[in-house]
């Protein structure tokens, strides 16, 4: 069902990075690579290092296997967006709106909104609450400062869609390096950490291990993430041919891999880290990321220990909102065809998010900001369905697919983790409002 009146979504980017007619293996990887970078970063927000710091401070090692396991389930859904991409020249946003009724694309899209507010929410905590650790500086004004992030990406997409890349690279590589430095300090058990790989029964038989381990698989798989990818992949000029659409789609299979791969890295590690730290040294309810924060140079004894957990952490705050706003933008053109300047798109999208933060801290106090950390995933957890059913429908219908539909085993594997995930999202929703109900009474 195509549509020829459909424009691409980022108009200013599409199709702006041309790729070499070279042979070279590694010349192509490098004009291809990107994309997938900006999409991990959503998988190592401030809302993930909640879950992992509690789930090392708690458990020691034992939930490795779940940020593992989640790490794998993304691999795997983010081929699926280039697949969808390259495949029909559509982002998941489009094929919604082809697809389905007014009605139904109308509910997709107000749920993806509040989702990219509650991802937004997160991330503009996560760079507030670095801004006070490191500055002094009050949450109120961390998260004024961090709106202005929004000229930022409007001077670098001006430049051209290479700069965002090297900026997202950058940050991400920073948040790697910090962590690797940490891991050093906190000289984890290499054994304890690769019996932590393995998989547990204890997990499933424990309901506050399976809670955690829940919040991690919940916070890893971020639903604009797949809006996102489908459309950056896009930023790429191969040619029209079927052979240089297969080749697209491996090249862009191989950078994601590449970037998932780090993001399971920096998760394990804040992960490793807390477990190092925290759980051999009595302090095992530490989940604020705040507490990590004054613990980590006097358990460590390193003095720089601290500092150099909140540079990590404004970081990846800073790179996650860059992508959030790029996922705004892709939605809102996807499903409603409606194009905003992208500095007033920016500025909405901020404001959705500014005005709980700034309610809770001025109304609740500062200490309202881990139930608002955890409140964002739990409303990501409730979208992420609504995004990987229509991914996974899309790419295994042959009639939209062509020879690039999903071939069975990856058909069957791809509804399995769908399965999963929107099991397990049930799950955790279902005990967060019992657990609400619970401490209302």
């Amino acid at each position: 069902m195509a549509h020829s009146d459909r424009k691409p979504s980022l108009p200013e980017v599409h199709r702006s990075i041309p790729i070499p007619n070279v042979k070279s293996f590694w010349r192509k990887l490098l004009a291809y690579a990107g994309p997938g970078y900006l999409v991990s970063v959503g998988y190592m927000d401030p809302g993930n290092w909640a879950t992992d710091i509690a789930g090392g401070a708690k458990f020691g090692y034992a939930l490795l296997t779940v940020i593992l396991l989640s790490n794998l389930m993304a691999i795997l859904l983010q081929s699926l967006c280039v697949r969808l991409g390259v495949a029909t020249g559509r982002d998941l946003a489009q094929a919604c709106r082809d697809y389905f009724s007014p009605r139904v694309n109308f509910v997709l899209w107000v749920l993806c909104e509040i989702a990219i507010a509650a991802c937004d929410l997160a991330e503009l905590l996560g760079s507030a609450i670095a801004l006070q650790l490191l500055f002094g500086i009050p949450l109120v004004w961390g998260v004024c400062i961090t709106a202005l992030d929004v000229l930022a990406l409007l001077f670098l997409q001006g430049r051209g869609f290479r700069y965002v890349e090297a900026l997202v690279i950058t940050l991400v590589g920073m948040v790697g390096v910090c962590f690797a430095a940490e891991i050093l300090f906190s000289r984890p058990d290499v054994t304890g950490i690769l019996a932590g790989y393995l998989p547990k029964r204890e997990i499933l038989q424990n309901p506050e291990m399976l809670y955690i381990a829940i919040g991690i698989l919940g916070a890893t798989v971020m639903p604009h993430n797949l809006y996102l990818h489908s459309s950056i992949v896009q930023t790429r000029n191969w040619q029209p041919t079927t052979e240089k659409r297969w080749e697209a789609i491996k090249f862009g299979m191989i950078d994601s891999t590449a970037a998932l791969s780090l993001a399971l890295f920096i998760n394990s590690a804040i992960l490793i880290v807390s477990a190092a730290t925290f759980h051999l040294s009595g302090y095992q309810n530490v989940a604020e990321i705040q507490d990590a924060y004054k613990l980590l140079s006097p358990l460590l004894g390193v003095s720089a220990a601290s500092a150099i957990f909140g540079v990590a952490l404004l970081a990846s705050g800073q790179s996650s909102t860059l992508t959030a706003t790029l996922a705004g933008q892709i939605v809102m053109e996807g499903f409603l065809q409606l194009r905003l300047p992208p500095w007033l798109r920016r500025l909405a999208t901020r404001l959705i998010a500014i005005v709980p933060a700034l309610i809770a801290i001025i109304f609740f106090g500062e200490t309202s900001t881990g139930s608002l950390l955890v409140f964002s995933q739990v409303i990501l957890s409730l979208q992420l369905s609504f995004a990987v059913i229509p991914l996974v429908m899309f790419t295994s219908d042959r009639r939209l697919m062509g020879e690039f539909v999903n071939p069975l085993w990856l058909k069957s594997l791809a509804g399995l983790v769908a399965l999963v995930i929107v099991g397990l999202n049930g799950w955790l929703l279902l005990q967060t409002f019992l657990g609400w109900l619970h401490l209302s009474s």
